[in-house]
């Protein structure tokens, strides 16, 4: 234990009796004015299915800083459900909130002087969050993952939020009937729990187990499970020995370990926010991580793992098969991954998976080595006159690696979205949905809607589509985002008029404008972006967002 807890300026002396006499209010007896103090951050929700159940895991998670003999403290942090506002202008607060959610975690945990963070997140943003906001507190600190929804089932086949989104472009080309569409819509989602394919939150979770931050197994664990609810207990007590031995996260997060999760996102076909959150993370750790470290593993780690949402299988499936651990020890005995790499465990990554047992032989869902589904990486970082900063590309092989095609251009997802639902995009043709970036939106949303009407309606190898703006983990297809520098600060994708040659490389990792430069020149004197009014919250992150390139912050370390 140290020698003198964080916590005692609240509670030692007589100048903190009034302190002391508060907490008295809410449980504390003399004796615990003596322990660690431990905030339990519960993004507790009953808005979506991702947090609604995790006001019980923080109550394991107390239960476990108080039986390991400190106090643990619940408090919460907002989260916004990024399913129930896909498509609408309520998306744009989805990326706001990460940062809100860090804000909230460093300000609560600097103002209540806690000693240690057990952090339990569901949805996309609440999990990069939390950890940014540990990072920026550095004291000992455990995430936990909510957990995955299980799937649900119904017209002879596995379902998730990604087939609903899916159904919308398939009743548009009469693919499926109103009572396969009503069917669709009342069994995708069976109950708590996080979207169930490789999408943004178990990508993060997986991640963040990767970096360290996790127990080992918290990633791949059902929300409804008793695994979650052990995993939370020991979190709690887990935390509570980092308090004793001064372990912290900028101690755990070194550029080793993001190299780790880089890997098991690429090994797993996870999604492009990985990209955005992990570059944001080691911004609040202190850590240096580029686009360029992203293609350069990208170009020796092969992907793995047959996941939704361009794979067969969903979380769940993968933990019945064994979970994260096992694929772990195979990368580190392939000399994949960094072995000594300090965990919240106390031990290093190498130590925590001694013993780990390989995955079952008859599982199908994580392919050997020798027999990959791709040789390289999903994610590919483009640049060119298009994206002279870069943009990331979610390349499944499935669809091919090359596409040139007339430009569709929309200045905003919504009419994006009607022109594709209403049949005036073709095959061959490059969707450019732009003025959805960070600053532009602001918010940077996602473009699932526009992604699923394209693939419901059979064009997902036919159609590319490339955005400023982002994508959902269950987005897949021809589709690259992050385009920077956005239409918003005068970046070329705001110089693209209606049928303007494009092409998309992902051999040589270029995203090309086929347009002489003296004519773009011209474009660009006569370039003005739209005025937006923007207030509150919303106009104080556009002042102040970072670059998608630099992971879209607005707190720089």
């Amino acid at each position: 234990m140290p020698k003198v807890l964080r916590s005692s300026r609240l509670v030692e002396g007589d100048q903190r009796m009034p302190n002391r006499a508060m907490l008295r209010a809410v449980g504390f007896k003399d004796e615990d004015f003596k322990k660690p103090m431990v905030g339990v951050c519960s993004t507790y929700s009953d808005i979506t299915p991702c947090n609604m159940h995790i006001h019980g895991l923080a109550l394991k998670a107390r239960g476990g800083v108080d039986a390991a003999g400190a106090v643990g403290m619940i408090f919460g942090a907002p989260t916004v459900s990024d399913g129930i506002s896909m498509g609408t202008e309520g998306m744009k607060y989805s990326l706001i909130s990460r940062e809100v959610i860090a804000d909230s975690v460093e300000t609560v945990g600097n103002a209540q002087a806690f000693d240690g963070i057990v952090g339990i997140g569901g949805c996309d943003k609440n999990m990069p969050g939390i950890v940014m906001g540990m990072a920026r507190l550095d004291i000992p600190s455990v995430f936990v993952y909510g957990g995955t929804i299980l799937p649900g089932r119904a017209l002879g086949r596995d379902l998730d939020i990604v087939s609903a989104f899916e159904a919308v472009g398939q009743i548009s080309a009469g693919k499926i009937s109103r009572a396969e569409f009503k069917t669709i819509e009342c069994n995708a989602c069976p109950g708590e729990g996080s979207c169930g394919g490789m999408y943004t939150a178990n990508t993060m979770a997986s991640a963040i187990e990767a970096l360290g931050l996790s127990l080992p197994g918290s990633s791949s664990q059902p929300a409804a499970s008793k695994e979650k609810a052990g995993d939370c207990e020991r979190a709690g007590k887990a935390v509570v020995a980092l308090v004793r031995s001064g372990l912290t996260p900028r101690r755990i997060l070194t550029r080793k370990a993001f190299e780790n999760a880089i890997r098991v996102v690429l090994v797993l076909g996870g999604s492009t926010n990985a990209v955005l959150h992990l570059i944001a993370i080691a911004d609040a750790a202190g850590v240096r991580l580029g686009l360029d470290d992203f293609q350069r593993l990208s170009a020796t780690t092969p992907w793995l793992a047959d996941l939704k949402p361009s794979g067969r299988y969903v979380m769940a499936d993968l933990f019945k098969a064994g979970g994260l651990q096992p694929i772990m020890k195979m990368m580190l005995d392939a000399g994949m991954l960094h072995g000594d790499c300090l965990t919240v465990t106390g031990r290093t990554v190498a130590q925590n998976l001694r013993g780990v047992r390989p995955l079952a032989d008859h599982q199908k869902i994580v392919r050997s080595l020798k027999e990959p589904l791709k040789a390289t990486g999903h994610l590919r970082i483009l640049r060119g006159n298009l994206a002279p900063e870069g943009a990331v590309a979610k390349i499944s092989g499935y669809e091919g690696e090359l596409h040139s095609g007339p430009a569709r251009c929309f200045d905003g997802e919504e009419a994006a979205l009607k022109a594709i639902l209403k049949g005036a995009i073709r095959k061959g043709d490059v969707v450019v949905v732009r003025y959805e970036g960070p600053k532009g939106g602001p918010g940077m949303r996602e473009m699932l809607s526009p992604t699923s009407a394209i693939a419901g309606k059979g064009l997902g190898k036919d159609v590319a589509l490339i955005t400023d703006g982002r994508f959902s983990g269950g987005s897949h297809g021809l589709v690259v985002g992050h385009v920077t520098p956005e239409a918003a600060v005068g970046g070329p994708i705001g110089l693209v008029k209606d049928g303007d040659r494009i092409t998309l490389d992902a051999v040589r990792n270029t995203l090309t404008l086929h347009v002489p430069p003296a004519e773009l020149a011209r474009r660009r004197k006569a370039f003005r972006p739209p005025v937006r009014k923007l207030k509150g919250v919303a106009a104080k992150y556009a002042r102040l967002v970072s670059s998608a390139s630099l992971g879209a912050v607005t707190c720089a370390d």
